[in-house]
Order: C-alpha cells, then structure tokens, then sequence
C-alpha cells in the first residue's frame, strides 16, 4: 500500500516536471520567434482585430458596471466615516492598480483566450500542424508567436479602455445617483492616480497578456496530449477548459506577487 502512495506521488511529480518543461520550452521559442524575420505583419493584425478590436464591448461593458458597483459599495462604506468625498480616490486606484488588468484579462481569456485554445486544438487534431511540421514551417512561430505578439499590444489598451469606462461608471453611481459633488469627485480621481499607479497596472497587463496567451495557446497546441486520453473534439473541448482555468488561476496567482512586489 505505501508503495503504490510513493509510486503515485513520484509520477506526479515526473509529469509535473515534464510539464513545466515542455511548456517553459514551447514559451521560450514563441519568444524567440518575436525577433525572427520577416516579421509576421498580416497575421499579427489579424489577431490583434480579434483579441483586442472585438474585445472591446465585453470591456466596456464590464467595465462601466464595475465602476458602478464600485461607486454604490464604496459611497455606503464610506459614508458612515463621513468620508464620502473620497469616492473617487477609491474608485480609481481599486481599478487602476487591480480590478482593471486582473478582470479585463479574465475577460479577454473567456472571450478570446478559449477561442485561440480551440482554434489551435482543432488545428492539432486535423493534422494541420503536423503538415506544416512536413513543409518544414515552424508550427510555434506560425500558431504561437503572432497570437503573443498582439496579445502584449492588446492587453493594455483594454486595460486602459476598462480603468476610463469603469471611472466614469463610479461617477454615474456616485455623483448622479447619491448626489456626490460631481467636481468633488473628479478632483479626487485626477489628484490621487499617480504616474506609478498606471505604469503598475500596464505592467500586470503585460504579464497577464504572456501568461493567458501562453497557457492558452499551450493547451491548444498539446490538446492531444490529455490525461484522459482523448481525441478529437472532446480533447478539443478539455484542452480549452482547462485553458482558461488555469489562465484565470494563473492572472489572480501573477495578481497577488506583483502586487506583493509593488507596495
């Protein structure tokens, strides 16, 4: 019995290694490929049309309730401190320096992220990659590296979008709503954002827009490699559940040590 336990947590750990090898690799020659020429520009504007321009309204739109949720919560907290005058200063650094990045790339991975997992796992399971592997086209830079590349442009322009949609969305609750100051609020939101509150957040966009792409477009180009042993548009489907699982684990993991790192 403790034999068959060691033997259990050994494979573990073996395929965990495995695991993190093979991805740390397929991440390291996406990368790598960014600097190789010619330069993918075609396909580059496509993925940004399709992860960042048709991003847009999930953002907008999430981001303007959270603002408002963010204005109703935060008016009635700090009211009974008879601070509701610090309404925009709340509203504006909770998004700038965490909601915006950690929920725009939640919703960029469940609207974008899932469809590159399937698009690639698809692309795996009908042998296309296996062809351009035959035509001696390298599959990582072709499926991988346009993706990453305009995911790291993408992400922090939504981000930005977010933050601005969400402030305003405080500002309808706050001041339209509850009857706030209206100068008093946006005083607050332009005299408490500093420089290093949005390089922050564009920071945490960028590493999210490496961390979902990768995971994302790993577990679509290895969707035949599962547990579970299945193939075709069941492994497709495992392959992009567990995509944007673990990228939304992965951003909240990423969340909490850069923000560890910048207080």
């Amino acid at each position: 019995m403790i034999t068959c336990y060691i033997e259990a947590i050994g494979s573990f750990f073996v395929r965990f290694v495995a695991s993190a090898g093979q991805f740390f690799l397929f991440f390291m020659s996406g990368v790598k490929q960014i600097f190789s020429l010619p330069v993918q520009t075609d396909k580059i504007l496509d993925h940004i049309w399709f992860i960042g321009a048709k991003s847009v309204f999930v953002i907008l739109l999430t981001g303007l309730f959270t603002g408002m949720v963010l204005g109703l919560q935060g008016y009635y907290t700090l009211v009974t401190f008879g601070s509701e005058a610090a309404l925009g200063t709340a509203v504006s650094l909770t998004l700038i320096r965490e909601l915006g990045p950690v929920l725009g790339a939640i919703m960029i991975t469940a609207r974008a992220g899932s469809a590159m997992a399937a698009e690639i796992g698809v692309m795996r399971m009908s042998e296309q990659i296996d062809a351009l592997v035959t035509m001696q086209i390298d599959p990582v830079r072709f499926v991988f590296t346009p993706r990453l590349f305009a995911a790291v442009l993408s992400f922090p322009l939504l981000t930005a979008l977010f933050d601005m949609v969400g402030i305003f969305g405080g500002y309808l609750s706050g001041s339209l709503l509850l009857g706030i100051n209206e100068a008093v609020y946006m005083d607050r939101v332009i005299h408490s954002v500093k420089m290093t509150d949005i390089w922050g957040g564009f920071f945490k966009s960028i590493v999210f827009a490496f961390v979902v792409t990768t995971i994302c477009c790993y577990r679509g180009y290895y969707s035949h490699e599962n547990r579970q042993g299945e193939f075709g548009a069941k492994g497709v489907s495992l392959a992009t559940t567990n995509a944007v699982v673990q990228s939304c684990v992965c951003v909240l993991i990423c969340d909490y040590v850069i923000t560890s790192f910048l207080v």
